[in-house]
């Protein structure tokens, strides 16, 4: 028998416990900058270089970073489950955690991209520095999908979540669209489950599971509920 659809969408909340900062728990402040100083396409025009050092930074944190016991836990259900993660974080730690589905909405930290020709893609472990440039001649930048700037693997996300027979959305304030309109792509009637510890406002619907706790806690109270309902 075919094993059931289970897609997750998951959000800083679940790196949060790996100690990678998010936005949403700094009031904005990503290690001290704003977000328009370091990933908007306005600020890689005005100063390349801060925001090379900025995510040269961050791509040395998550190489330092491991993958906690909800990103195995995860990774766990495939045992049982056909699993999909649709992650809107940049680390790999889902990759590491086990997972052998992640899809990256906002692109990837170890990944370098053409500034110029987004299909010119090269996976990256050290700094990005100025002068390194790609095929087409042209400086390389993060593999980052910055705010101000369009969500193309949404597309490849909807069908995705239209075909779930369950939906877990773990670690994510659902404020950052277009992620967060997901949800809306969810079949009527299939059960969802939501973990945060800080539950996002959303709609009464029937078969919504509210598990108010970190992403590692829920994610163990999730499996427990699969087992016994699933």
């Amino acid at each position: 028998m075919a094993k059931k659809k289970l897609v997750v969408l998951s959000g800083a909340g679940i790196s949060a416990e790996s100690g990678l900062r998010t936005f949403r728990d700094s009031d904005g402040l990503w290690e001290g900058y704003q977000v328009t100083e370091v990933a908007t396409p306005r600020a890689w025009y005005r100063n390349q270089q801060l925001v090379l050092d900025f995510y040269n930074m961050r791509r040395k944190d998550v190489a330092a970073a491991l993958p906690n016991a909800a990103h195995t836990g995860l990774a766990s259900l495939e045992k049982d489950f056909d699993v999909t993660i649709i992650t809107q974080n940049i680390d790999d730690l889902h990759e590491r955690g086990g997972s052998n589905k992640v899809m990256h909405l906002h692109g990837e930290i170890f990944k370098m991209r053409s500034e110029q020709d987004e299909s010119i893609v090269k996976e990256i472990r050290e700094d990005i520095h100025l002068g390194d440039l790609a095929e087409d001649g042209c400086q390389y930048r993060p593999h980052i999908v910055w705010f101000e700037e369009p969500v193309p693997m949404i597309q490849e996300a909807i069908p995705v979540v239209n075909s779930a027979d369950i939906f877990v959305v773990v670690g994510t304030s659902l404020v950052v669209y277009p992620a967060a309109g997901l949800v809306n792509y969810i079949q009527p009637g299939i059960p969802v489950f939501v973990i945060d510890k800080k539950i996002p406002s959303l709609p009464s619907v029937p078969g919504l599971h509210i598990i108010e706790k970190a992403a590692t806690e829920g994610v163990a109270d999730l499996i427990q509920l699969l087992k016994t309902q699933y």
